[in-house]
């Protein structure tokens, strides 16, 4: 290893399990279910809520799931492509940088890859969580976690965080240039499905407690209105898409997946979108799912296997999915540039 000091960056993707088994699953779901930030209860309901009943409950049928998306060589999907990612850009950035993928839910971890870095006597380090809308139950534990880490060391390289890239340019070009795959003319309708939160955490990012969001969101926020709201940041992107694409305003719909539990989530709900589009006599829809930048259980799972078996029932007939950035390399032109955009 070379004793000149370099230039850190660190990608950050959510996790996923080491193996499509119970006991990984059960290991992945445990430990990303009670990240304060994820689960925002009280600890004591939180411990009994994951242990006792979501993580029993989830673990078995979720390991069967991953294991239909699991592939023999190349094991999970969103490793394969969140390893591929970070080997492009170090080969974009050149010797001068360091680049390092981790985890924020099981391996790498971030503790074992920071501890890495911490031994290079960095000059700098730049932190981009891959999750191009902030919301603080991913981006926010990101940097709490990279924030709780780094505090023990004792230097401190320049630090420096990607918070959100919602509405980058390229990455707009990468979706719609994976979109332009798919003969748009073709399609009845496009959703726009967004990883969902509970409408709580809408409000939670003002100190002041003055922002009063409605109950299930709504589909009004401007990004220049409330910077850090997620949902704020869903349209923003939604918008730039359809634009790139011309994509008309009465042909699209955001809507928001995954919900957990009995409170409130940001709405539409995805699957309650389906049912309405199917009522209408839709019948072909193209998917997108900008809140992943790798292809992953909920875009080769959720959206490609049981939102289109919901859709079919209903009467539908088909739902393709555009796929996510991957390894495109206009993607990693877009990691280059927020690189060197940020002083690293």
């Amino acid at each position: 290893m070379s004793n000149k000091a370099k230039k850190g960056v660190l990608l950050v993707q959510l996790g996923t399990p080491n193996a499509p088994t119970t006991s990984e699953v059960r290991k992945y779901l445990t430990e990303f279910l009670m990240d304060p930030r994820v689960m925002d209860i009280p600890t004591i309901s939180r411990n009994l809520l994951v242990k006792g009943i979501i993580v029993p409950k989830r673990a078995s049928k979720s390991a069967e799931t991953y294991a239909t998306i699991w592939d023999d060589q190349t094991g999970s999907p969103l490793m394969y492509y969140s390893e591929l990612q970070q080997k492009m850009l170090q080969e974009s950035l050149g010797p001068e940088y360091q680049v390092e993928l981790a985890m924020r839910y099981q391996e790498p971890s971030l503790q074992s890859v920071l501890d890495k870095l911490e031994s290079m006597f960095l000059d700098s380090l730049l932190v981009i969580p891959l999750f191009p809308q902030y919301a603080s139950a991913t981006s926010g534990s990101v940097i709490d976690r990279v924030m709780e880490i780094i505090r023990k060391w004792q230097y401190f390289p320049k630090l420096n965080f990607v918070s959100s890239y919602c509405d980058n340019s390229l990455m707009v070009d990468v979706f719609a240039e994976h979109a332009q795959k798919h003969d748009l003319a073709y399609y009845d309708h496009f959703l726009f499905s967004y990883h969902g939160l509970p409408v709580r955490q809408l409000g939670k990012i003002d100190p002041k407690k003055e922002l009063k969001c409605p109950d299930f969101g709504c589909d009004s926020c401007q990004k220049e209105i409330n910077n850090f709201c997620y949902l704020s940041q869903c349209y923003a992107t939604s918008r730039a898409i359809v634009k790139k694409l011309n994509i008309p305003e009465d042909k699209y719909t955001v809507c928001f997946q995954s919900r957990l539990g009995k409170t409130p989530w940001i709405q539409p709900y995805t699957s309650d979108t389906l049912h309405q589009l199917a009522n209408e006599g839709k019948k072909k829809l193209l998917v997108f799912s900008p809140a992943f930048v790798s292809d992953c259980i909920e875009t080769l799972d959720e959206i490609q296997v049981e939102y289109a078996n919901e859709f079919k029932e209903m009467g539908g007939e088909e739902v393709h999915m555009v796929e996510s950035l991957n390894d495109n390399p206009m993607w990693i032109e877009a990691l280059k540039r927020m690189v060197l955009e940020n002083g690293n």
